[in-house]
């Protein structure tokens, strides 16, 4: 029996919800397990769009191997340890660049800064979340989802107007106003319900506002990226939605974003 695109889509979106939803409510290394592993498959498949008919296994494992030691980095409780991580990581980018030399100084360079910049990107952001509290996680997860649901359901019914097109030619204002209001909605409601007593109201709808934008832009970066290399998915491991990075894009924005207002601004006891 055929399933429709839409129906995948939903079924997908339900079973890639199981991971974090044990992750939240065992916490603790299933937590660190569970990130450590959508980091390592979302690299992966952020260095395969680079190089697709080439497996790469020695660049993915090193990729690899950086990202469990900037995971493991966090649970030493010395915050210096991350930023050596990331120190090492340079370095080891280095490495790269120096091994392809002889062979091709331009791809040299672009190996290397393929290298570095899949460990900012992914598995840096991904880590943020070690740091936040239950709710905290529920927030930002909850923010990006509600933001492309919002927005493709909106963008479905209503999108004519394209935001732009030379870079995602189906993304619509009506999308981008509806996940923008979905999501001030949602943190509101949010906010009130589970938020630190004494918020004022106007400040979850601010907060719900700034994750929402950062959720579009991160979506729009990852776009970017896929037309530059003339790809239509990062991958093919999820039905109905294409690669694990076509998930994530968002969050990988939202995160650092909720990050940096809350060291400013806490919303949570």
């Amino acid at each position: 029996m055929d399933i429709s695109p839409h129906k995948q889509r939903i079924a997908t979106s339900i079973g890639l919800a199981v991971l974090p939803a044990l992750a939240l409510i065992f916490q603790g290394w299933v937590l660190f397990a569970v990130l450590a592993l959508f980091s390592v498959l979302t690299l992966w498949e952020f260095y395969s769009m680079f190089r697709p008919v080439q497996s790469m296994a020695a660049f993915k494992a090193l990729g690899a191997v950086f990202t469990l030691l900037l995971m493991a980095a966090y649970t030493t409780g010395d915050s210096r340890c991350p930023a050596m991580a990331m120190a090492a990581a340079f370095w080891a980018a280095g490495m790269v660049f120096l091994v392809r030399y002889n062979k091709d100084v331009t791809a040299s360079y672009r190996h290397a800064a393929i290298f570095l910049a899949g460990l900012f990107y992914i598995p840096l952001n991904f880590h943020f979340l070690l740091y936040f509290d239950r709710l905290e996680i529920l927030l930002v997860i909850g923010a990006a989802a509600v933001s492309d649901t919002a927005a493709f359901y909106a963008g479905t019914l209503l999108g004519k107007r394209k935001i732009w097109p030379r870079i995602s030619p189906k993304k619509s204002w009506a999308g981008s106003i509806g996940g923008l209001t979905a999501c001030m909605g949602a943190a509101l409601a949010y906010g009130m319900a589970f938020g630190l007593e004494g918020t004022a109201w106007w400040k979850w709808l601010l907060l719900g506002a700034a994750l929402n934008i950062a959720a579009q832009f991160g979506d729009f970066f990852e776009s970017a990226l896929k037309r530059s290399l003339d790809i239509k998915d990062s991958g093919v491991i999820l039905p109905g939605h294409g690669g694990l990075l076509d998930r994530v894009d968002s969050l990988l924005l939202v995160i650092p974003c909720y990050g940096l207002i809350s060291l400013f601004h806490p919303f949570f006891q």
